[in-house]
């Protein structure tokens, strides 16, 4: 048994949330759906990110630029999360509410990527550490 807990959508109705969350945020933001997912998605995207380095005993968080695959990872997996952890009745819903958020700098994956960003500039003096 896999210490995995089981999540109410299955695989096969993931695609249907999906195109459900982005039709619904379509006719809230009154723009086409591949318009508003695309800013929410590049409002989420974070640039720089902090890693642990051990460096004579001491550990630093050095900031690193994120790979572009990663970024993206990071904004899609991080838009999902957040929408999970909203109120309401169905996942399309929350997801079509976090898509809207994002695209206007709110909501909780653009306050995760600025907390990030945050992070990075405030270590930004151990950037000399980077791999």
């Amino acid at each position: 048994m896999s210490s995995r807990p089981t999540r109410s959508t299955s695989p096969r109705r993931s695609p249907k949330v999906v195109y459900d969350a982005l039709s619904r945020a379509s006719k809230q933001a009154k723009k086409e759906p591949l318009e508003v997912f695309d800013l929410a998605l590049r409002n989420a995207t974070p640039l720089l990110e902090v890693k642990p380095r051990r460096v004579g005993g001491a550990t630093y968080q050095v900031p690193v630029e994120i790979r572009p695959d990663r970024r993206l990872a990071l904004a899609r997996r991080w838009l999902v999360r957040f929408a999970r952890q909203r109120g309401g009745k169905s996942m399309s819903e929350k997801l079509a509410f976090e898509i809207l958020d994002a695209a206007q700098n709110t909501g909780g994956a653009v306050k995760r990527k600025e907390e990030t960003h945050r992070m990075a500039e405030s270590n930004k003096a151990f950037s000399h550490f980077r791999y």
